[in-house]
């Protein structure tokens, strides 16, 4: 039923790693345009702030109900110290074991730290393209995040979570490559 993911709890503080600067950068454009049809980065960040404490509850195996936070008063911290706690949780080996719930569902733990990887990738990325400021990761990270994008997006396409996949060519940078298969277009720019 879900792909088989390969743990990587190892790589979660570096996929992670950019965003800190990314948010502090958006506080002052929320009205800017991202990747995502439609989004400006107000709705990027209140989505972010929904979605991460969920994440990281669902690593505890006791997620919270998404909730409709606004990108109001100080949420710059509100979100850094949510995306601190996801990274505490998914660097831990054993919040990959086992299955867990998310939104009523029960789903393999490694698919929903799966998605938060690629959920701090892609998201920084988005971030990084609306605000015309470089982003990069290893290649080792990237490489991860292409892999289990290929296997996420099929079931994130069914439900909407992602666009159909870009043409890039094969020997497109690996982070075009990434956010490619997520649907966004790597030469994007608002």
């Amino acid at each position: 039923m879900f792909p088989d993911f390969t743990p990587r709890p190892h790589l979660v503080a570096t996929a992670a790693a950019p965003q800190a600067e990314l948010v502090a950068a958006a506080a002052h454009h929320l009205d800017a345009p991202v990747p995502c049809e439609g989004w400006t980065v107000r709705d990027l960040v209140e989505h972010m702030m929904t979605w991460t404490p969920v994440l990281a509850g669902a690593g505890r195996g006791a997620p919270p109900e998404p909730g409709a936070p606004q990108a109001e008063g100080d949420w710059p911290a509100v979100l850094d110290a949510a995306r601190e706690d996801l990274v505490a949780v998914w660097s831990d080996p054993r919040s990959w074991q086992g299955t867990t719930t998310m939104v009523g569902s029960e789903l393999p733990a490694t698919m929903v730290g799966t998605m938060s990887l690629c959920e701090l990738v892609l998201h920084s990325w988005d971030l990084a393209a609306a605000l015309g400021l470089p982003v990069s990761w290893d290649e080792a990270t990237l490489e991860e995040a292409h892999e289990a994008l290929a296997q996420l997006t099929p079931l994130g396409r069914g439900m909407g979570a992602f666009g159909p996949a870009v043409d890039v060519p094969p020997d497109a940078p690996l982070l075009d490559r990434v956010v490619a298969v997520a649907g966004r277009d790597p030469l994007w720019k608002p």
